[in-house]
């Protein structure tokens, strides 16, 4: 039982962990000189020492994609607290199903990201 719960807490903080790199990393796409992620655009100009940065939330999909992604964090956040807090006041054998249904809706809020075609 010690191993299944060891097992949970680490999936809770690699999904945690996994959504903060993928929501603050700086560069998704990278070419000639332009680099764009999800919060700005960025350009170089020829002499490589000169940055244009303009924000990337112009676009209506991108905007849901940050909200998303947003969303996402916040819904695993609360789902690791609310484990832990049940995890402590749940009587023995109690089923943890507020922790699962955050859980359920910080995966289908990551999940709806890659549909973004």
């Amino acid at each position: 039982m010690l191993l299944l719960l060891l097992g949970i807490i680490v999936l809770h903080v690699a999904v945690l962990v996994l959504l903060f790199v993928s929501t603050i990393v700086s560069q998704w796409l990278v070419g000639n000189g332009h680099s764009t992620d999800l919060w700005q655009n960025c350009s170089t100009s020829s002499s490589g020492n000169v940055h244009h940065c303009f924000s990337s939330s112009a676009n209506e999909w991108l905007q849901s994609v940050q909200a998303t992604m947003i969303l996402s964090i916040i819904f695993s956040v609360l789902s690791l607290f609310l484990f832990f807090c049940q995890l402590f006041t749940l009587t023995k054998g109690g089923r943890f199903y507020i922790t699962g249904i955050f859980q359920i809706l910080a995966e289908s809020n990551s999940s709806q990201m890659c549909s973004c075609d």
